[in-house]
């Protein structure tokens, strides 16, 4: 059967894992070949350490950037990332040497995805401090600064940062990511100081679990900051995080919502709900009213690998 052409123009499709719900390194190496092999662009995971919704989350987290050193061995082509670490997990100057040496384990196929943190109980749980809202946001923008001050710095020259939260005192700004820069990712909805630090720092804007009207407001504050801040706003890539919810038609999709706990208010106005002809229409959409160049399918059913298998056959070949 001849396919049809791309409906879509310049999207990419990524996978997305929440882990903290329940699994096991396994589970995650599993899916992330599966996703290799199906013709993904990417494969990322959350970075948590507690699961949400009620659920055990046994048999327990597994942490993000040692998952994604392993995976960085044990791939070959797909890229490897973070939506998002927290600022409040790791200080930035270790940070920068993890996710650099990640990169350079994957050949130049790592991304670090940035965020202040917002789930108390995951600090609470382990003993990691929860500071309030502004002073996390402030940390983030000093991470941020840090990290990327790192990598840019020249080789046999040293970086240093005297900020509120973090001082460097003449760094050896050691090791270099293989990617120069590597991507970073920043998102979020907040309306002044997201799409500001976005601007300064970001390879990306992503846009988490947000409407479409709501989508194009924010990204329309990222242009507005990416111009006061001097910046070509078309630079910066935008992207979509969405919960998969597919199948072969409604019955089959309303079928699945239930079985993942999705209730119909988080269907609504979701572009990866639906049947695949339906997903291919809504990311048109969206494409067209807010510039996206990238999705991430949130998979909560890390068991289900025909679902992988079944949006890159009929759903990634009307995507140009």
């Amino acid at each position: 059967m001849r396919r049809p052409r791309p409906t879509v123009v310049g999207v990419d499709l990524r996978i997305f894992t929440e882990p903290q719900q329940g699994a096991t390194y396994g589970d995650l190496l599993r899916v992330a070949r599966a996703a290799e092999d199906a013709g993904y662009d990417a494969f990322f995971r959350s970075d948590h350490y507690r699961a949400m919704g009620g659920v055990s989350g046994e048999p327990g987290p597994t942490d993000a950037w040692t998952t994604l050193s392993a995976l960085a061995v044990q791939t070959e082509r797909i890229r490897l990332g973070t939506l998002v670490t927290s600022a409040t997990f790791r200080l930035p100057g270790p940070l920068a040497i993890q996710v650099a040496q990640a990169d350079q384990m994957s050949g130049g196929r790592v991304e670090l995805g940035l965020g202040a943190g917002w789930f108390e109980a995951e600090h609470t749980g382990y003993g990691i401090p929860f500071p309030p809202t502004r002073e996390r946001f402030a940390r983030l923008a000093e991470q941020l600064a840090v990290i990327t001050g790192l990598w840019s710095t020249p080789a046999g020259e040293s970086f240093a940062f005297s900020g509120e939260h973090y001082t460097l005192v003449d760094s050896p700004a050691l090791p270099k990511p293989v990617q120069q820069p590597l991507p970073v990712i920043v998102g979020g909805t907040g309306p002044r100081r997201t799409p500001a630090l976005a601007a300064r720092f970001a390879t990306e804007f992503n846009l988490p679990f947000v409407p479409l009207e709501q989508a194009v407001q924010q990204v329309d504050r990222v242009a507005a900051a990416c111009t006061e801040a001097g910046r070509d706003p078309g630079s910066i890539t935008r992207s979509v995080a969405h919960t998969l919810v597919v199948g072969k038609d409604g019955t089959a999709v309303a079928r699945r919502a239930q079985e993942l706990g999705v209730d119909a208010e988080q269907l609504a106005d979701n572009p990866l709900a639906g049947t695949p002809a339906q997903i291919v229409d809504a990311l048109g959409t969206w494409r067209e009213r807010t510039g996206i160049r990238r999705v991430y399918l949130q998979v909560l059913d890390l068991a289900d690998l025909d679902t992988v298998e079944l949006v890159a056959s009929e759903v990634a070949p009307q995507l140009g």
